[in-house]
């Protein structure tokens, strides 16, 4: 906001946010940041670190921007126990570009990787692998218009990686366990980075776009293993070879200084409340209280088949009777519960309870479904 400093000049300042965040934010992304990170933020944008100026007008090269950089590669390593063997990059392009620059960087066109398909990010990742080599879809859900996780997945010795979206922000599904193999897994963590523990050691590869569950829409989070690169024989761009990143610490161009700043704010808040641990507790927890209120009321219905596929990240749900879809909605708005109409390819209701997301307001969608 600009107010008048009584000089004839006009200054930036960043009041509290907290007069606005009056809404229960359920939008599935760009999503919902904790207060505390968007009041800092907000101070930044007048005055970062008392430079004088302005977070989104330093240099990517200046000290005060390097140490944030250092410190966000730091908080991904404390967070998810990520060691020496990869790389931690922040990159532009999306996780979308990771569907082609994962397959481009770590399979040759005479080798196979294996690739599960649940849901319409898989089904994108899966077109552009083709591109670069073999591809073996292990198995589908396509059949039950992606409403569950499939399971006892027989998955083939010597393939080069295996694929996977560990969470379908569409279709309201989440891989509870990671399937076993002998190749390392390469999975798209948009929409659920930071929000339970890992098993590190399985993985060759994890990418996750900020804008759902780790900072705003600008940043691509990549940790890569360091010893699956090098290896292809294809001459790789510059710009989409990992090894450019790792060798220039995220910064071979410039790098979205305000979307990395505000991701590192965020992994701040999410070390302060007791790490990735504590955020599973709390998800599960939000979660179960939303599912226990579908199954219970008759007005709605779960749309995800088996209960073990449930996302804790992303409730789908539908109406009994398609009459109450608008005025539900309509109720929810009046609460100021807003996000919760599902994605417009399968329509219904959608309800995005990530990281961020304090269980009061869930409680507040909950109160809804209730006296409806």
């Amino acid at each position: 906001m600009l107010r008048e400093n009584g000089e004839g000049k006009w200054i930036i300042f960043a009041p509290s946010i907290a007069p606005y965040m009056k809404k229960h934010n359920f939008f599935a992304g760009p999503a919902i940041l904790p207060a505390p990170v968007l009041e800092q933020a907000a101070a930044a944008v007048s005055d970062f670190e008392g430079m004088g100026l302005s977070i989104l007008e330093i240099s990517h090269r200046s000290p005060q921007f390097v140490a944030v950089l250092n410190e966000a590669e730091a908080l991904v390593r404390e967070l998810l126990g990520v060691s020496d063997d990869f790389a931690v990059l922040f990159l532009t392009g999306g996780a979308s570009s990771q569907f082609f620059v994962s397959a481009m960087n770590l399979l040759n066109e005479d080798q196979t990787a294996g690739y599960i398909d649940t849901g319409a990010w898989s089904a994108k990742a899966i077109k552009e692998a083709k591109n670069f080599g073999g591809v073996n879809v292990l198995a589908s859900s396509k059949d039950g218009n992606y409403n569950y996780i499939p399971e006892n997945i027989e998955i083939p010795s010597g393939l080069q990686y295996v694929h996977l979206t560990a969470n379908n922000t569409i279709f309201g599904t989440q891989f509870a366990e990671f399937p076993e193999t002998d190749a390392p897994l390469v999975a798209d963590m948009s929409s659920e980075i930071f929000s339970r523990r890992l098993p590190m050691e399985k993985f060759g590869l994890i990418y996750a776009g900020a804008q759902k569950n780790m900072g705003p829409a600008g940043v691509t989070l990549a940790i890569v293993r360091k010893d699956l690169l090098g290896k292809v024989k294809r001459t790789l761009p510059t710009m989409l070879d990992y090894r450019t990143h790792i060798a220039k610490q995220s910064s071979f161009n410039t790098p979205p200084v305000f979307p990395i700043y505000v991701s590192m704010l965020t992994m701040r808040w999410v070390k302060a409340q007791g790490g990735v641990e504590a955020m599973e507790k709390h998800n599960a927890d939000k979660a179960q209280l939303l599912y226990d209120e579908i199954d219970r009321n008759p007005k709605f219905r779960g749309t995800v088949a088996n209960k073990a596929s449930r996302s804790l990240m992303n409730v789908t749900f539908e109406p009994v009777d398609e009459a109450d879809a608008q005025p539900f909605l309509d109720a929810c708005e009046a609460a100021g519960c807003v996000g919760v109409k599902g994605h417009r390819s399968v329509g219904g209701f959608r309800a995005s309870i990530y990281n961020s997301m304090p269980k009061s307001s869930v409680q507040a969608l909950v109160d809804v479904m209730k006296s409806f």
